[in-house]
């Protein structure tokens, strides 16, 4: 295959990762977690490193997150970002009231998630001390 073909390629893949990640994450908002989970291998791996849990299987992941207690009221994409077999999301989910901020890094097989890592942070005042070099977001 020569080289103009092969980027064709990569380009048609990720175009289709890209619209996967879109159909999960509207999938994860609406709380559809049959076509949410639709995006992992059966073998995907989700490794959750602050808590130092891993989920083993896209049926234990899809059950972790069918009984969550909390479930999210508010879902909101900030940006994905990805080439290839790697892609990033950052978003923020609403539980009970509370924003979490999170960064998905999903690894891509065969147009499939093989391994996701998250990374959840609660929101936090910022002090006042820097106040003179940033510029308030919120």
């Amino acid at each position: 295959m020569n080289g103009k073909n092969k980027e064709l390629e990569q380009s048609i893949e990720e175009e289709q990762i890209r619209e996967a990640l879109d159909a999960h994450w509207h999938a994860s908002a609406t709380g559809d977690v049959n076509a949410e989970h639709a995006i992992y291998d059966d073998d995907a791996i989700c490794d959750y490193p602050q808590s130092g849990e891993r989920i083993l299987g896209r049926s234990n992941l899809q059950a972790l997150r069918s009984h969550h207690p909390g479930k999210p009221s508010g879902f909101n994409v900030k940006r994905i970002l990805g080439k290839g077999d790697l892609w990033i999301t950052e978003y923020t989910i609403i539980y009970q009231g509370q924003s979490a901020f999170t960064v998905s890094i999903m690894e891509f097989h065969n147009g499939k998630v093989v391994h996701e890592t998250q990374y959840f942070a609660d929101p936090f005042e910022a002090p006042a001390w820097r106040s003179q070099w940033v510029q308030r977001m919120m």
